[in-house]
Protein backbone atom coordinates (compact mmCIF):
# COMPACT_ATOMS: atom_id res chain seq x y z
CA UNK A 1 0.00 0.00 0.00
CA UNK A 2 1.49 3.31 -1.14
CA UNK A 3 -0.64 5.48 1.12
CA UNK A 4 0.49 6.92 4.45
CA UNK A 5 -1.31 5.49 7.47
CA UNK A 6 -2.06 6.52 11.01
CA UNK A 7 1.25 4.96 12.02
CA UNK A 8 2.97 7.80 10.15
CA UNK A 9 1.26 10.47 12.29
CA UNK A 10 2.57 12.28 15.35
CA UNK A 11 -0.57 12.22 17.49
CA UNK A 12 0.36 13.76 20.82
CA UNK A 13 -1.71 16.83 21.56
CA UNK A 14 -3.23 16.83 18.04
CA UNK A 15 -6.91 17.11 17.21
CA UNK A 16 -7.46 14.37 14.66
CA UNK A 17 -10.44 14.70 12.33
CA UNK A 18 -11.42 11.12 11.52
CA UNK A 19 -13.94 10.03 8.89
CA UNK A 20 -15.48 6.78 10.12
CA UNK A 21 -18.29 4.73 8.63
CA UNK A 22 -20.98 4.49 11.28
CA UNK A 23 -23.74 3.98 8.73
CA UNK A 24 -25.07 1.03 10.70
CA UNK A 25 -28.49 -0.64 10.47
CA UNK A 26 -30.90 0.52 13.19
CA UNK A 27 -33.99 -1.16 14.62
CA UNK A 28 -37.37 0.60 14.75
CA UNK A 29 -36.71 1.56 18.39
CA UNK A 30 -33.39 3.21 17.36
CA UNK A 31 -31.09 0.45 18.58
CA UNK A 32 -28.02 -0.67 16.63
CA UNK A 33 -28.83 -3.89 14.78
CA UNK A 34 -25.27 -4.66 13.62
CA UNK A 35 -22.23 -2.99 15.19
CA UNK A 36 -19.56 -4.42 12.83
CA UNK A 37 -18.60 -1.07 11.33
CA UNK A 38 -18.31 0.55 14.77
CA UNK A 39 -16.23 -2.31 16.16
CA UNK A 40 -13.96 -2.25 13.09
CA UNK A 41 -13.20 1.44 13.73
CA UNK A 42 -12.06 0.90 17.33
CA UNK A 43 -8.37 0.17 16.60
CA UNK A 44 -8.01 3.53 14.83
CA UNK A 45 -9.90 5.47 17.49
CA UNK A 46 -7.91 3.81 20.28
CA UNK A 47 -4.65 4.47 18.45
CA UNK A 48 -5.46 8.20 18.39
CA UNK A 49 -6.38 8.20 22.09
CA UNK A 50 -3.44 6.07 23.21
CA UNK A 51 -1.08 8.29 21.21
CA UNK A 52 -2.26 11.36 23.10
CA UNK A 53 -4.45 12.66 20.28
CA UNK A 54 -8.07 13.85 20.40
CA UNK A 55 -10.46 12.06 18.01
CA UNK A 56 -13.12 14.17 16.30
CA UNK A 57 -15.33 11.63 14.55
CA UNK A 58 -17.59 12.31 11.60
CA UNK A 59 -19.91 9.99 9.69
CA UNK A 60 -23.20 9.77 7.86
CA UNK A 61 -26.16 7.54 8.73
CA UNK A 62 -28.89 6.52 6.32
CA UNK A 63 -30.28 8.77 3.62
CA UNK A 64 -31.86 11.83 5.19
CA UNK A 65 -33.59 14.03 2.63
CA UNK A 66 -31.76 17.35 2.73
CA UNK A 67 -32.06 18.18 6.41
CA UNK A 68 -32.07 16.91 10.01
CA UNK A 69 -34.19 13.81 10.67
CA UNK A 70 -34.32 12.43 14.23
CA UNK A 71 -34.36 8.82 13.01
CA UNK A 72 -30.98 9.38 11.35
CA UNK A 73 -29.28 11.05 14.30
CA UNK A 74 -25.87 9.68 15.29
CA UNK A 75 -26.51 10.36 18.97
CA UNK A 76 -27.42 6.70 19.79
CA UNK A 77 -24.26 5.64 17.94
CA UNK A 78 -22.14 8.04 20.01
CA UNK A 79 -23.64 6.61 23.20
CA UNK A 80 -22.99 3.05 22.02
CA UNK A 81 -19.41 3.91 21.06
CA UNK A 82 -18.91 5.28 24.58
CA UNK A 83 -19.77 1.89 26.06
CA UNK A 84 -17.24 0.20 23.75
CA UNK A 85 -14.52 2.72 24.63
CA UNK A 86 -15.45 2.83 28.34
CA UNK A 87 -15.53 6.61 28.19
CA UNK A 88 -18.16 9.27 27.55
CA UNK A 89 -18.25 10.34 23.92
CA UNK A 90 -19.22 13.98 23.60
CA UNK A 91 -21.82 14.72 20.93
CA UNK A 92 -22.22 17.82 18.79
CA UNK A 93 -25.80 18.48 17.66
CA UNK A 94 -24.53 19.62 14.27
CA UNK A 95 -21.40 18.90 12.25
CA UNK A 96 -20.76 22.59 11.52
CA UNK A 97 -21.58 25.94 13.13
CA UNK A 98 -20.39 28.11 16.01
CA UNK A 99 -21.66 25.79 18.75
CA UNK A 100 -19.78 22.84 17.27
CA UNK A 101 -16.65 24.96 16.79
CA UNK A 102 -16.81 25.96 20.48
CA UNK A 103 -17.03 22.29 21.50
CA UNK A 104 -14.01 21.48 19.32
CA UNK A 105 -12.00 24.37 20.80
CA UNK A 106 -12.73 23.17 24.34
CA UNK A 107 -11.54 19.59 23.75
CA UNK A 108 -8.64 18.23 25.78
CA UNK A 109 -6.57 15.05 25.64
CA UNK A 110 -8.79 12.15 26.77
CA UNK A 111 -11.91 13.60 25.11
CA UNK A 112 -13.72 12.05 22.13
CA UNK A 113 -16.19 14.08 20.07
CA UNK A 114 -18.77 12.72 17.62
CA UNK A 115 -20.31 15.13 15.12
CA UNK A 116 -23.94 14.87 14.02
CA UNK A 117 -24.84 13.24 10.69
CA UNK A 118 -22.91 14.86 7.83
CA UNK A 119 -25.76 14.25 5.41
CA UNK A 120 -28.06 16.57 7.33
CA UNK A 121 -26.32 19.05 5.02
CA UNK A 122 -26.70 18.61 1.26
CA UNK A 123 -23.24 20.17 0.90
CA UNK A 124 -21.65 16.91 2.10
CA UNK A 125 -22.59 14.83 -0.95
CA UNK A 126 -22.07 17.83 -3.26
CA UNK A 127 -18.49 18.09 -1.97
CA UNK A 128 -19.03 21.78 -1.30
CA UNK A 129 -15.63 23.48 -0.68
CA UNK A 130 -16.89 25.84 2.05
CA UNK A 131 -18.51 22.96 3.92
CA UNK A 132 -15.32 20.89 3.58
CA UNK A 133 -13.25 23.84 4.78
CA UNK A 134 -15.36 24.17 7.95
CA UNK A 135 -14.91 20.49 8.72
CA UNK A 136 -11.18 20.68 8.03
CA UNK A 137 -10.80 23.62 10.42
CA UNK A 138 -11.46 21.30 13.39
CA UNK A 139 -8.35 19.17 12.98
CA UNK A 140 -4.57 19.25 12.97
CA UNK A 141 -4.56 16.04 10.89
CA UNK A 142 -7.06 13.92 8.96
CA UNK A 143 -7.59 10.16 9.08
CA UNK A 144 -9.95 8.37 6.70
CA UNK A 145 -11.08 5.03 8.11
CA UNK A 146 -14.38 4.89 6.20
CA UNK A 147 -13.72 2.40 3.41
CA UNK A 148 -17.47 2.07 2.81
CA UNK A 149 -17.58 5.63 1.46
CA UNK A 150 -14.15 5.69 -0.23
CA UNK A 151 -15.74 5.39 -3.69
CA UNK A 152 -17.51 8.74 -3.19
CA UNK A 153 -15.86 12.15 -3.58
CA UNK A 154 -17.76 13.83 -0.75
CA UNK A 155 -16.76 16.78 1.41
CA UNK A 156 -15.73 14.55 4.32
CA UNK A 157 -13.86 11.99 2.20
CA UNK A 158 -12.18 14.08 -0.48
CA UNK A 159 -12.95 17.77 0.02
CA UNK A 160 -11.34 18.12 3.46
CA UNK A 161 -7.99 16.89 2.14
CA UNK A 162 -7.63 20.14 0.18
CA UNK A 163 -7.66 22.17 3.39
CA UNK A 164 -5.97 19.91 5.94
CA UNK A 165 -2.65 18.07 6.02
CA UNK A 166 -1.44 15.43 6.76
CA UNK A 167 -4.13 13.08 5.42
CA UNK A 168 -3.69 9.36 6.10
CA UNK A 169 -5.52 6.03 6.17
CA UNK A 170 -6.79 4.43 9.36
CA UNK A 171 -6.32 0.76 10.20
CA UNK A 172 -9.63 -0.41 8.71
CA UNK A 173 -8.95 1.42 5.45
CA UNK A 174 -5.46 -0.12 5.36
CA UNK A 175 -6.81 -3.64 6.00
CA UNK A 176 -9.52 -3.33 3.34
CA UNK A 177 -7.13 -2.07 0.66
CA UNK A 178 -4.48 -4.68 1.41
CA UNK A 179 -6.91 -7.61 1.21
CA UNK A 180 -8.61 -6.38 -1.94
CA UNK A 181 -5.32 -5.39 -3.59
CA UNK A 182 -4.07 -8.94 -3.07
CA UNK A 183 -7.19 -10.34 -4.74
CA UNK A 184 -6.84 -7.98 -7.70
CA UNK A 185 -3.10 -7.75 -8.06
CA UNK A 186 -1.39 -10.88 -6.79
CA UNK A 187 -3.83 -13.66 -5.93
CA UNK A 188 -2.72 -17.15 -4.98
CA UNK A 189 -4.17 -19.58 -7.51
CA UNK A 190 -6.52 -21.17 -8.28
CA UNK A 191 -8.49 -17.89 -7.97
CA UNK A 192 -12.30 -18.20 -7.86
CA UNK A 193 -14.75 -15.28 -7.95
CA UNK A 194 -18.39 -15.85 -6.98
CA UNK A 195 -20.84 -13.13 -8.03
CA UNK A 196 -24.50 -13.04 -7.11
CA UNK A 197 -27.18 -10.49 -6.35
CA UNK A 198 -30.34 -9.45 -8.07
CA UNK A 199 -29.20 -7.48 -11.09
CA UNK A 200 -26.53 -7.83 -13.75
CA UNK A 201 -26.44 -4.03 -14.18
CA UNK A 202 -24.59 -3.56 -10.89
CA UNK A 203 -22.03 -6.24 -11.72
CA UNK A 204 -21.21 -5.73 -15.42
CA UNK A 205 -17.94 -3.88 -14.82
CA UNK A 206 -16.74 -6.30 -12.16
CA UNK A 207 -17.54 -9.33 -14.37
CA UNK A 208 -15.58 -7.83 -17.25
CA UNK A 209 -12.73 -6.76 -14.95
CA UNK A 210 -12.43 -10.12 -13.17
CA UNK A 211 -12.83 -12.35 -16.21
CA UNK A 212 -9.20 -12.04 -17.41
CA UNK A 213 -7.85 -12.39 -13.85
CA UNK A 214 -9.70 -15.33 -12.32
CA UNK A 215 -9.39 -19.03 -13.04
CA UNK A 216 -13.08 -19.65 -12.40
CA UNK A 217 -16.02 -17.22 -12.37
CA UNK A 218 -19.27 -18.34 -10.71
CA UNK A 219 -22.45 -16.40 -11.51
CA UNK A 220 -25.54 -16.93 -9.35
CA UNK A 221 -28.38 -15.01 -7.80
CA UNK A 222 -31.14 -13.24 -9.66
CA UNK A 223 -28.80 -11.91 -12.32
CA UNK A 224 -28.26 -15.45 -13.66
CA UNK A 225 -31.74 -15.32 -15.23
CA UNK A 226 -30.76 -12.47 -17.53
CA UNK A 227 -28.00 -14.76 -18.81
CA UNK A 228 -30.49 -17.62 -19.21
CA UNK A 229 -32.81 -15.37 -21.23
CA UNK A 230 -29.78 -14.44 -23.36
CA UNK A 231 -29.31 -18.18 -24.04
CA UNK A 232 -32.93 -18.46 -25.14
CA UNK A 233 -34.12 -20.38 -22.07
CA UNK A 234 -37.58 -20.09 -20.53
CA UNK A 235 -37.24 -18.16 -17.24
CA UNK A 236 -40.92 -17.93 -16.23
CA UNK A 237 -41.56 -14.94 -13.97
CA UNK A 238 -37.95 -14.79 -12.73
CA UNK A 239 -36.22 -11.44 -12.41
CA UNK A 240 -34.82 -10.42 -15.80
CA UNK A 241 -33.38 -7.09 -16.89
CA UNK A 242 -34.77 -7.08 -20.41
CA UNK A 243 -32.66 -4.10 -21.45
CA UNK A 244 -29.50 -6.00 -20.44
CA UNK A 245 -30.16 -9.24 -22.36
CA UNK A 246 -28.08 -8.15 -25.37
CA UNK A 247 -25.25 -7.20 -23.02
CA UNK A 248 -25.52 -10.62 -21.33
CA UNK A 249 -25.17 -12.21 -24.79
CA UNK A 250 -22.06 -10.11 -25.39
CA UNK A 251 -20.57 -11.18 -22.03
CA UNK A 252 -21.31 -14.84 -22.85
CA UNK A 253 -19.42 -14.40 -26.13
CA UNK A 254 -16.50 -12.82 -24.25
CA UNK A 255 -16.56 -15.76 -21.85
CA UNK A 256 -16.29 -18.26 -24.76
CA UNK A 257 -13.20 -16.52 -26.09
CA UNK A 258 -11.64 -15.82 -22.69
CA UNK A 259 -10.32 -19.33 -22.00
CA UNK A 260 -11.74 -18.95 -18.47
CA UNK A 261 -14.19 -21.34 -16.88
CA UNK A 262 -17.51 -19.75 -16.01
CA UNK A 263 -20.17 -21.55 -14.01
CA UNK A 264 -23.85 -20.64 -14.27
CA UNK A 265 -26.46 -22.47 -12.17
CA UNK A 266 -27.60 -25.82 -13.55
CA UNK A 267 -30.63 -26.08 -11.25
CA UNK A 268 -32.67 -23.67 -9.17
CA UNK A 269 -35.33 -23.56 -6.51
CA UNK A 270 -38.48 -22.03 -7.93
CA UNK A 271 -41.69 -20.71 -6.37
CA UNK A 272 -45.15 -19.92 -7.67
CA UNK A 273 -45.03 -16.49 -5.99
CA UNK A 274 -42.57 -14.19 -4.25
CA UNK A 275 -43.32 -15.32 -0.69
CA UNK A 276 -41.41 -17.42 1.83
CA UNK A 277 -44.26 -19.91 2.18
CA UNK A 278 -44.98 -20.15 -1.53
CA UNK A 279 -45.21 -23.53 -3.21
CA UNK A 280 -41.67 -24.44 -4.28
CA UNK A 281 -39.70 -27.12 -6.11
CA UNK A 282 -36.25 -27.73 -7.58
CA UNK A 283 -35.88 -27.91 -11.35
CA UNK A 284 -33.04 -27.91 -13.91
CA UNK A 285 -32.58 -24.41 -15.33
CA UNK A 286 -33.74 -25.60 -18.77
CA UNK A 287 -37.03 -26.91 -17.37
CA UNK A 288 -38.44 -23.72 -15.83
CA UNK A 289 -42.27 -23.75 -16.07
CA UNK A 290 -44.12 -20.61 -17.10
CA UNK A 291 -45.59 -18.63 -14.21
CA UNK A 292 -42.90 -19.70 -11.71
CA UNK A 293 -39.82 -17.76 -10.59
CA UNK A 294 -36.31 -18.77 -9.53
CA UNK A 295 -35.45 -17.64 -6.01
CA UNK A 296 -32.33 -19.67 -5.12
CA UNK A 297 -29.67 -21.90 -6.65
CA UNK A 298 -30.30 -25.63 -6.40
CA UNK A 299 -28.33 -28.45 -4.71
CA UNK A 300 -26.61 -29.63 -7.93
CA UNK A 301 -25.29 -26.11 -8.50
CA UNK A 302 -23.96 -26.05 -4.94
CA UNK A 303 -22.11 -29.32 -5.63
CA UNK A 304 -20.62 -27.81 -8.77
CA UNK A 305 -19.39 -24.73 -6.90
CA UNK A 306 -18.02 -26.90 -4.10
CA UNK A 307 -15.71 -28.70 -6.55
CA UNK A 308 -14.17 -25.35 -7.55
CA UNK A 309 -13.96 -23.83 -4.08
CA UNK A 310 -12.39 -26.97 -2.61
CA UNK A 311 -9.09 -26.44 -4.47
CA UNK A 312 -9.08 -22.62 -4.55
CA UNK A 313 -6.40 -20.55 -2.83
CA UNK A 314 -8.13 -17.18 -3.28
CA UNK A 315 -11.93 -16.73 -3.26
CA UNK A 316 -13.82 -13.47 -3.65
CA UNK A 317 -17.59 -13.47 -3.11
CA UNK A 318 -19.99 -10.60 -3.73
CA UNK A 319 -23.75 -11.00 -3.82
CA UNK A 320 -26.15 -13.63 -2.40
CA UNK A 321 -27.16 -16.69 -4.38
CA UNK A 322 -30.87 -16.24 -3.74
CA UNK A 323 -33.44 -14.34 -1.72
CA UNK A 324 -31.60 -15.09 1.52
CA UNK A 325 -33.91 -12.83 3.55
CA UNK A 326 -36.56 -15.57 3.12
CA UNK A 327 -35.55 -18.69 5.04
CA UNK A 328 -36.88 -21.10 2.41
CA UNK A 329 -34.64 -19.51 -0.23
CA UNK A 330 -31.53 -18.92 1.86
CA UNK A 331 -29.91 -22.32 1.50
CA UNK A 332 -27.76 -21.52 -1.54
CA UNK A 333 -26.27 -18.47 0.16
CA UNK A 334 -25.80 -20.42 3.40
CA UNK A 335 -23.97 -23.19 1.53
CA UNK A 336 -21.60 -20.69 -0.13
CA UNK A 337 -20.85 -19.18 3.30
CA UNK A 338 -20.10 -22.68 4.63
CA UNK A 339 -17.84 -23.45 1.66
CA UNK A 340 -15.86 -20.25 2.22
CA UNK A 341 -15.50 -21.04 5.94
CA UNK A 342 -14.16 -24.52 5.07
CA UNK A 343 -11.80 -23.08 2.45
CA UNK A 344 -10.47 -20.54 4.97
CA UNK A 345 -9.80 -23.33 7.44
CA UNK A 346 -7.90 -25.18 4.70
CA UNK A 347 -5.63 -22.17 4.15
CA UNK A 348 -7.35 -20.19 1.37
CA UNK A 349 -7.70 -16.40 1.47
CA UNK A 350 -11.43 -15.64 1.41
CA UNK A 351 -12.90 -12.19 0.88
CA UNK A 352 -16.57 -11.25 1.14
CA UNK A 353 -17.19 -7.97 -0.64
CA UNK A 354 -19.58 -6.15 1.65
CA UNK A 355 -23.23 -5.36 0.96
CA UNK A 356 -25.83 -8.14 1.01
CA UNK A 357 -23.25 -10.94 0.99
CA UNK A 358 -21.62 -9.49 4.12
CA UNK A 359 -25.06 -9.17 5.73
CA UNK A 360 -25.79 -12.80 4.84
CA UNK A 361 -22.48 -14.01 6.31
CA UNK A 362 -23.17 -12.08 9.52
CA UNK A 363 -26.77 -13.30 9.70
CA UNK A 364 -25.61 -16.89 9.31
CA UNK A 365 -22.82 -16.59 11.88
CA UNK A 366 -19.83 -17.17 9.59
CA UNK A 367 -18.19 -13.74 9.90
CA UNK A 368 -15.30 -14.90 12.07
CA UNK A 369 -14.66 -17.89 9.77
CA UNK A 370 -13.82 -15.76 6.70
CA UNK A 371 -10.41 -14.14 6.09
CA UNK A 372 -11.93 -10.72 5.42
CA UNK A 373 -15.50 -9.42 5.34
CA UNK A 374 -15.48 -5.97 3.77
CA UNK A 375 -17.40 -3.09 5.34
CA UNK A 376 -18.03 -1.51 1.94
CA UNK A 377 -20.18 -3.11 -0.75
CA UNK A 378 -19.99 -0.40 -3.42
CA UNK A 379 -16.38 0.48 -2.58
CA UNK A 380 -15.18 -3.13 -2.72
CA UNK A 381 -16.94 -3.68 -6.05
CA UNK A 382 -15.36 -0.57 -7.57
CA UNK A 383 -11.94 -1.62 -6.25
CA UNK A 384 -12.37 -5.07 -7.84
CA UNK A 385 -13.36 -3.31 -11.07
CA UNK A 386 -9.96 -1.59 -10.99
CA UNK A 387 -11.39 1.88 -10.43
CA UNK A 388 -9.60 4.58 -8.46
CA UNK A 389 -11.40 5.29 -5.17
CA UNK A 390 -11.49 9.10 -4.59
CA UNK A 391 -11.33 8.73 -0.81
CA UNK A 392 -8.10 6.74 -1.11
CA UNK A 393 -6.54 8.78 -3.92
CA UNK A 394 -6.96 11.95 -1.83
CA UNK A 395 -4.69 10.63 0.97
CA UNK A 396 -0.97 11.37 1.23
CA UNK A 397 1.33 9.05 -0.68
CA UNK A 398 4.34 7.50 1.04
Amino acid sequence: MNTKTIDDLELRGKKVLARVDFNVPMTDDVKIADDKRIVESLPTIRKIMDGGGIPILMSHLGRPKGGPSPEFSLKPVAEYLGTLLSTKVKFANDCIGTETKSMVDALAVGDVLMLENLRFHAEEEKNNPEFAKQLASYGDAYVNDAFGTAHRAHASTEGVTKFLKPCVAGYLMKKEIEYLAQAVGNPKRPYVAILGGAKISGKIDVIQSLLPKVDVLVIGGGMAFTFFRAQGLEVGDSLVESEKVSLAKQILEEIKSSNRRVILPIDCIIADKFENNAQRKTVPVNKMPAGWRGLDIGPETVKLIKLEVKNAKTIVWNGPMGVFEMSNFANGTLEIAKLLAEATKAGATTIVGGGDSAAAVAQMGFESSISHVSTGGGASLEFLEGKVLPGVAALDAK
